[in-house]
């Protein structure tokens, strides 16, 4: 091991370091600039307080639709031969480089009151999706959905398919083989796809702000707070930051270590 740690070329290690600082610097900044002294009280504002419950409520609903509608979409894609698959599989990954701007746009464009659907929800049944907390919900779960399909996906393309046709030749139906064999084996993938899916809504700032605004209680989460309070109030937006940050590093610790199963 040392005889291979002795080859490691410095041309490689310095911009490697340099590179992890980059990365590193700016969350420290963030811990060494808290309001330490006045952190429990910046935590207990009814504000931070709201935020924070919203966005919990709000994520955690985006990844259950996620999970319901995500975990047969990963199984078409990685289990069928449907025309037009590859393109879907495109689409499917299209959020993850949209800008999320872009995405709130298109939203409010599908389901905005004037929208392509949004018209006929607001009309025949008096729903309106734009500027309220199911608002929220549906722009996160937009941006969250392609980290939890393509988890799901990876992990039912790792997963032995000859235990689902062992299934099928002892006379189960193929809905019979996804509830029993299929969905057991790719657990662990849809729990991590799942915890990502959350992370990434928790996070989800700009097609939110776009299609359901930003109002205190109603749509406002911790992202949007953050950027509020950012003009009005420097040091709640650096708790509310540092919230978010140990919510991030807590959720990649326990991904990585009980989930993935890596040892580094």
């Amino acid at each position: 091991m040392r005889a291979v740690r002795a080859r490691v070329p410095v041309v490689l290690l310095i911009p490697a370091f340099i590179g992890l600082a980059f990365l590193v610097l700016p969350m420290a900044g963030l811990v060494i600039r808290a309001p330490w002294a006045t952190l429990v009280d910046q935590l207990a504002t009814a504000e931070v307080g709201e935020a924070l419950r919203l966005s919990l409520i709000c994520a955690t609903s985006a990844t259950v639709i996620c999970l319901v509608l995500g975990v047969p979409l990963a199984w078409m894609l990685a289990r069928t031969e449907l025309p037009g698959r590859r393109i879907a599989r495109a689409f499917v990954t299209v959020p993850l480089v949209l800008p999320p701007v872009v995405g709130g746009v298109a939203l409010l464009l599908v389901f905005g009151r004037r929208g392509v659907l949004g018209q006929y929800l607001d009309s025949w049944f008096g729903v309106s999706l734009p500027f309220t907390t199911a608002g929220v919900i549906v722009a996160e779960a937009f941006v969250a959905m392609p980290f939890l399909v393509i988890a799901v996906e990876g992990a039912l393309r790792g997963a032995d398919s000859r235990f689902e046709e062992a299934a099928a030749t002892l006379g189960a139906s193929r809905w019979t083989a996804f509830r029993r064999v299929t969905l057991p084996t790719v657990a662990p993938g849809i729990a991590a796809g799942a915890v990502l899916c959350w992370a990434r809504a928790l996070g989800e700032f700009g097609a939110t702000i776009t299609f359901a605004g930003n109002y205190p209680g109603t749509t406002q989460t911790m992202p949007l707070a953050v950027y509020l309070a950012l003009e009005q109030d420097p040091d709640s937006a650096t708790v509310l930051s540092l919230v978010l940050l140990v919510v991030s590093i807590v959720i990649l610790v326990s991904l990585r270590d009980r989930w993935i199963g890596a040892r580094a």
